[in-house]
């Protein structure tokens, strides 16, 4: 009988031994299939690029997300050059005190190009009635070209006629001013004809038919004064003003 027990005991030990066997077996081949699974989602995750996507949408569309959960705001850190890492809250704080810089610059940009245009205007209307006052073609040109030197710096000023046998100036009709204004720069020899000498960059426009073949022609000793983007409000309006008067001198 004893020797029945004993081999029913050695028995059940082996059964035991095989179950945790088994039992350890699977627990690593289910903590393997798991490990497996978590790196092949990253993976997929990585490889489809979509999840911070879908973050920054789901937070675009909900603004009030940060204020159902604001203690994120302190805990998320983000990268800075200087400081090494800062809250949200922080990095939101400094954003908002760029924008606040860059609007300061604009304001004052803008109040600069307020004020330049403000002078232009009082410049061209104080102009206006001594031009309209002018007897001959010889006092408009003195008004003309001492007002606008004496204003903004320019080193010359000038009306000039073209005739089809300059082929000089026949040539920077057709072709500097084929839209019917030029601003810009010159070549040497263009320079020499129109005003006698090198100059920076100019202005330059055509006067209207009524007046025959006309030039009106600034030039800065400033060789970017004058450039392609630069407003012509200023010379538009003399342009106008001067296609007015010419015909009755």
């Amino acid at each position: 009988m004893s020797e029945i027990n004993s081999e029913a005991a050695a028995a059940k030990d082996n059964i035991n031994m095989d179950v945790n066997t088994v039992s350890s077996a699977n627990a690593k081949d289910i903590n393997a299939i798991g490990h497996d699974l978590g790196v092949e989602m990253r993976t997929n995750m990585q490889e489809l690029g979509f999840d911070e996507l879908l973050i920054r949408e789901y937070l675009l569309d909900n603004p009030d997300f940060f204020n159902r959960y604001p203690e994120l705001l302190v805990a998320m850190r983000l990268p800075h050059a200087e400081r090494g890492a800062v809250s949200l809250v922080e990095r939101r704080q400094e954003l908002l005190r760029q924008r606040v810089s860059e609007l300061e610059e604009e304001i004052t940009s803008l109040m600069k190009i307020a004020s330049y245009n403000e002078r232009i205007f009082n410049f061209n209307n104080d102009l206006s009635f001594k031009l309209l006052a002018c007897k001959d073609l010889g006092e408009l040109r003195q008004l003309l070209s001492e007002g606008l030197k004496g204003e903004f710096g320019f080193s010359h000023v000038r009306l000039i006629t073209v005739h089809d046998i300059d082929s000089e100036l026949a040539n920077i009709w057709r072709h500097r001013l084929q839209g019917g204004y030029y601003f810009g720069r010159l070549t040497q020899s263009e320079s020499l004809r129109l005003f006698g000498s090198e100059v920076g960059s100019v202005a330059l426009t055509k006067l209207s038919d009524e007046n025959g073949q006309v030039i009106f022609a600034i030039a800065s000793k400033e060789p970017t004064h004058f450039h392609p983007d630069m407003d012509s409000l200023l010379f538009s309006q003399l342009r106008h003003l001067l296609d007015h008067i010419l015909p009755q001198l």
